[in-house]
C-alpha cells in the first residue's frame, strides 16, 4: 500500500514539473510587476486623415487672436473632441434666449434613446402649452402631435408651445423637466448655467448661461444624437394641425438664415429676446470636421450670422485633423494562467488629433502598450492603451479593451494542454 502511495505521488510531483514546463510553452509567463508589454510601429496606413480639430488639450491655438467680432461673447469649439480653437468672454454669464431649446432636446433625444418614448407616439398639448407666446408654431389645446412632428418644431421653427407640450409630455410638467435639465447640465460640467424653464421665452436674471455651456451642451446634442441634423438642415416643411376646427397646414420655416449664407452649415438654434438680444449655435461640417461657433449678445440678426461665418472662416484655415477610426487591434495581449494564452482587443472609440502648424500626418506611428494581465480577464475590460507618436511628440493614446472573456485555466485545463502536447 505504501509502495502504491509513493507510487502516485511520484506521478504527481512529475505532473507538476510536466504542468509547469507546458504553462512555459504556452505563453504562461511571469511578467515583472508593473512593466507593461510594448509594441512599436504599429502601421497607421488604414487611419483616416481629414482636416480638423483634436483631443490634445495641450494644443496651441491663438484663441485670442482678434477677429473683431462685436459680440458680447463667443466660442469656436471642435465637436468630437471640445477643443476650443477660439474663445472671447466666453465664460460670461447671459441670458440665452432660445438656445436654451438645445438642453431641452438633449432630454428628449435621452427619453428616445432610454426607450421611455417613441418618434411615432402622440403628444397632447396642454393649455399651459398653448398659452407660450414667442415664437410658436401655434398649437391648440388638446391637439395632438406625433414625437418627431415635436421635434421638427422646435429644431426648425423655435416653438416654444412644442417645447413645453414635450417637457410636460416626459416629465409630467415643465417644472420637473426643468429641474432634469440642470442635473444633465451638472452632470455635462456646465458651471455657468441654470435653467428657468425650457424655451428661453424668460426675461429672468436667474436663467442664464456661458457661451462655453452652450457649446458643451451642443457638442453633446449632435456627438451623441447626430440625427439631430436630419431636422436641424430642413429649411422649410409643413405640418398640419388636426383640431376641433378642422384641419390646416402650417408651414415650419427655419430661423437659422445660415443654411442659406453658409455652405457648410449644418445646424443647430437661433435665440433672441429683448435681454439676450441676438444669439446663435451654429454647426458646420466641412470634410469630415464639425465645429461649432457659439455666438450671443450680438448687437443684430446679422451680426450673428456674419460672426458665426467669421468663426468658421477661422477654423477651418488654421486645423487639420489626423484621424484613427479603426478601432480592431491586430496584435493579442499575453494572459498570465488562463484557459487562453491571448485575447483580443478593439480601441475604445476613435483617435482625433488637432494640428495648427501642418505636421505631417503620414509619420504618425502608434505604439501598442499591453497591461500585466491575469486570468480571469472580463469582456470590456480595460487590457492596455494606444499611444500615438509624431517624431518624439506623443499626441494622446486610446484605451484598448478586451474584446472576449479569458476564465483562469484550473488543474484539469493543465492537464489536457499537457495531453494535447503530448498527442502531436
Amino acid at each position: 500500500m505504501k509502495k502504491r502511495f509513493s507510487i502516485i505521488c511520484a506521478m504527481l510531483y512529475a505532473t507538476y514539473f510536466i504542468i509547469a514546463s507546458i504553462s512555459s510553452m504556452y505563453g504562461v509567463e511571469e511578467i515583472r510587476a508593473n512593466e507593461p508589454v510594448v509594441e512599436v510601429g504599429v502601421d497607421v496606413s488604414s487611419g483616416e486623415n481629414n482636416i480638423g480639430v483634436s483631443e490634445d488639450k495641450d494644443i496651441v491655438v491663438d484663441t485670442n487672436a482678434d477677429l473683431g467680432l462685436l459680440s458680447k461673447s463667443v466660442i469656436l469649439m471642435e465637436a468630437s473632441t471640445g477643443t476650443i480653437v477660439y474663445e472671447k468672454n466666453s465664460e460670461e454669464q447671459l441670458s440665452p434666449a432660445s438656445i436654451t431649446k438645445i438642453m431641452t432636446l438633449i432630454l428628449i433625444f435621452d427619453a428616445i434613446e432610454s426607450g421611455r418614448i417613441t418618434m411615432d407616439e402622440m403628444v397632447t398639448t396642454s393649455a399651459y402649452a398653448k398659452s407660450m407666446g414667442g415664437s410658436q408654431v401655434f398649437l391648440e389645446e388638446g391637439e395632438q402631435q406625433t414625437v418627431e412632428t415635436m421635434i421638427k418644431c422646435i429644431v426648425i421653427a423655435s416653438g416654444n408651445d412644442a417645447a413645453v407640450a414635450m417637457a410636460e409630455h416626459i416629465a409630467g410638467s415643465e417644472t420637473e423637466f426643468v429641474n432634469q435639465m440642470n442635473e444633465r447640465a451638472k452632470n455635462l460640467g456646465m458651471t455657468g448655467t441654470h435653467f428657468i424653464d425650457c424655451c428661453g421665452l424668460t426675461d429672468s436674471d436667474d436663467h442664464y448661461t456661458t457661451a462655453k455651456d452652450v457649446a458643451i451642451m451642443s457638442k453633446e446634442l449632435v456627438s451623441k444624437y447626430p440625427q439631430i441634423h436630419n431636422y436641424s438642415t430642413i429649411w422649410m416643411e409643413n405640418i398640419t394641425h388636426t383640431t376641433q376646427k378642422g384641419t390646416s397646414e402650417f408651414c415650419l420655416s427655419n430661423t437659422n438664415k445660415l443654411l442659406k449664407q453658409y455652405e457648410y452649415c449644418t445646424g443647430l438654434k437661433t435665440g433672441s429676446t429683448s435681454k439676450a438680444k441676438y444669439c446663435l449655435s451654429a454647426t458646420a461640417n466641412k470634410d469630415g470636421v464639425e465645429l461649432i461657433a457659439v455666438v450671443m449678445a450680438a448687437p443684430d440678426y446679422k451680426i450673428r450670422f456674419a460672426e458665426a461665418i467669421s468663426l468658421f472662416q477661422y477654423g477651418y484655415a488654421n486645423c487639420r485633423l489626423y484621424e484613427d477610426s479603426e478601432l480592431e487591434i491586430n496584435k493579442k495581449a499575453t494572459v498570465k494562467n488562463g484557459i487562453e494564452e491571448e485575447v483580443g482587443g478593439t480601441k475604445e472609440g476613435k483617435f482625433s488629433y488637432l494640428s495648427t502648424t501642418g505636421e505631417d500626418f503620414t509619420k504618425v506611428e502608434k505604439t501598442i502598450i499591453w497591461d500585466q494581465l491575469e486570468a480571469p480577464i472580463e469582456r470590456g475590460q480595460t487590457i492596455g492603451k494606444v499611444e500615438y507618436f509624431l517624431g518624439e511628440k506623443k499626441l494622446g493614446e486610446k484605451m484598448i479593451i478586451a474584446s472576449e472573456s479569458v476564465r483562469k485555466a484550473g488543474y484539469w485545463d493543465y492537464l489536457k494542454k499537457m495531453f494535447s502536447c503530448f498527442s502531436l
